[in-house]
């Protein structure tokens, strides 16, 4: 056979690669020598696929590098990438061989600059998380109908006239109370937690916002503290928190019996529309209404049955008189029958009787008869007739034998008539 080695374009020996021979090799070269590494830079061209999948360019002021971000990671992020945003993305470099185009394929990502302060996030989140904090069964349900809210924050705080301007607009009937407090800053995380104990001791809120407009994870490090989460779950009044944009995640957040997206989602939570609640009213009524029209006719019907069943008096009265004379009459057809029914049993036992009554008379003659021959057989008298005799000694002992009385003792004997008295001359 000819060498076919030598004339196989991509055999090694020939010293040529297809195309997709030297994509995949110097994609398993990058993929070897960055397994994972962290790069920051901007977002531009961000865009979302149908999938899920985002792509996007990571670049700085002299490069730039193509990236994708598969739906399941991209699901994973707690905020929202955005283009222009500075970001640091863990990524694996790697090849995309259909396009021969060099690109990052990015696992996870986080804001730029957040890379310390994100690991101390992290970490308090899951040692709060161990101990419970966050349990949804200690969550408290907010109040319907809350007639105060009270709002902690600033007094400087556009945040504060945000909440302020929804809860008028909601409902101008529920009253506020606004517990001012530096929501950024040092020594922050600590007046805040004791702004909620003051505010849950005067005990004249039925809900509490926590709220403050957005900034970076610096300007909202407060809301990450301990202090603040102890604080709000320590709360007896029900805690909702609206800290920063809607990408904006603090411990707080997860503290609270409620997350708010924004300061002003926070009010739109506390208090129901007032004309939701007009309409509100107004359907509880129509049912009311509805409700006691419905029992009115249902009593109207009841009272007809039982005006049907109603009987005159008079009537009723002439009704027992003829049940009772019914009575009577079966009672006197029924004692007749007894009566009747018992004459004839009488009828025929009297000749059954008569007819026993004999029998047993002429049953007792017998009877008679033959305990009479059998007391003549057992009577002394009719021995003493047949020739025998009784002699007793002069004790009145009966003699048997000669060796019961002496000589010259004295016995009587007993014949058929009469008794004769001797004297014993001999025995023998």
């Amino acid at each position: 056979m000819p060498n076919q080695t030598a004339n196989d374009p991509e055999s090694p020996r020939s010293g040529v690669l297809s195309v997709s021979a030297l994509l995949r090799s110097a994609r398993d070269v990058l993929e070897r020598r960055f397994p994972l590494a962290w790069v920051r830079g901007e977002i531009s061209n961000f865009t979302r696929a149908a999938s899920g999948h985002c792509y996007f360019t990571l670049k700085d002021d002299a490069a730039q590098v193509d990236c994708v971000m598969f739906q399941a990671r991209a699901a994973a992020l707690a905020w929202a990438p955005r283009e222009g945003m500075r970001v640091e993305a863990r990524a694996l470099v790697t090849l995309y061989e259909p396009r021969g185009r060099f690109q990052l394929r990015v696992e996870t990502m986080r804001e730029a600059g957040l890379g310390p302060l994100y690991e101390r996030f992290l970490k308090l989140k899951q040692a709060l998380e161990r101990e419970g904090l966050f349990d949804p069964a200690r969550k408290r349900v907010l109040p319907a109908q809350p007639r105060t809210v009270g709002v902690i924050t600033s007094l400087a705080a556009a945040a504060l006239r945000d909440v302020l301007t929804t809860l008028a607009r909601r409902n101008p009937a529920v009253g506020v109370v606004v517990y001012p407090v530096p929501v950024q800053g040092s020594g922050a995380a600590e007046q805040i937690a004791r702004t909620l104990a003051q505010a849950n001791a005067r005990a004249e809120c039925d809900l509490l916002l926590l709220v403050r407009g957005g900034g970076s994870i610096e300007d909202l490090w407060s809301f990450n503290e301990a202090a603040v989460a102890y604080a709000i779950r320590a709360s007896a009044i029900p805690v909702v928190v609206g800290v920063g944009h809607e990408t904006d995640v603090t411990i707080a957040d997860f503290a609270a019996d409620r997350r708010a997206a924004t300061p002003t989602a926070a009010a739109e939570l506390a208090v129901p529309q007032r004309a939701e609640l007009v309409a509100r009213v107004a359907e509880l009524a129509r049912r009311a209404a509805r409700e006691t029209r419905r029992r009115i006719e249902t009593a109207a019907q009841s009272v007809d049955a039982l005006t049907r069943r109603l009987v005159h008096p008079g009537e009723r009265l002439r009704g027992l008189r003829t049940l009772l004379v019914q009575l009577a009459a079966r009672l006197a057809a029924a004692t007749a029958r007894r009566l009747d029914a018992a004459r004839y049993a009488l009828g025929t036992l009297a000749p059954r009787l008569a007819v026993a009554d004999a029998r047993r008379r002429e049953i007792a003659a017998a009877r008679v008869a033959e305990l009479r021959a059998r007391l003549g057989v057992l009577d002394p008298q009719a021995v003493l007739a047949r020739g025998y005799s009784i002699t007793r000694s002069a004790a009145g002992e009966v003699l048997r034998d000669a060796t019961q009385v002496a000589e010259g003792e004295r016995v009587h004997t007993t014949l058929a008539r009469g008794t004769i008295e001797s004297e014993v001359r001999r025995k023998r």
